[in-house]
């Protein structure tokens, strides 16, 4: 059963869960699941083209530890991308990485952003709340009050 394993793999490592035990795994979209002829056959490219791809710096699959490449759901869109922009928009494949690049570091900027924006939220909130609840605001108002002490009718004069 995919992302289920018995123990047996850990075990055999010399590490992970005990024999028998069974660990759950999160697969996602940037999990490293595609051998290379199964990547090729989901993009609908030769697997030459991602090895291009990968020599280029288009896509970076994953690798195992005997150096195959493993491709996520995100590769194999990205791959798609890369061969929508070549053939429909006739990008050259220095542009389409120029292209990529831009819009990993947009992704990191907003990321970034977006960061940034939930710490100065949380800055607003500690000091809402540092706020002293025994002081009543002072509202200016444009009425004249005389005071005059008590006791003297001539207003102390």
């Amino acid at each position: 059963m995919p992302g289920v394993n018995d123990g047996n793999a850990a075990g055999a490592a010399g590490g992970g869960a005990p024999r028998g035990v069974r660990v759950t795994y999160q697969l996602t979209e940037y999990s490293p699941v595609y051998v290379i002829s199964v990547a090729a056959e989901l993009s609908g490219l030769h697997p030459q083209t991602l090895r291009q791809y990968d020599r280029l710096g288009l896509v970076s699959p994953d690798r195992t530890a005997g150096r195959g490449r493993r491709y996520s759901a995100r590769d194999i869109e990205q791959l798609r991308e890369v061969q929508r922009l070549s053939q429909e928009e006739g990008i050259n494949l220095a542009g389409i990485k120029r292209i990529i690049e831009l819009e990993n570091q947009v992704a990191a900027l907003q990321a970034r952003v977006a960061e940034l924006q939930g710490a100065a939220e949380a800055a607003a909130a500690a000091v809402h709340a540092s706020y002293r609840r025994d002081l009543v605001p002072y509202q200016q108002s444009s009425a004249l009050v005389v005071w005059r002490p008590k006791g003297r009718p001539d207003g102390g004069r």
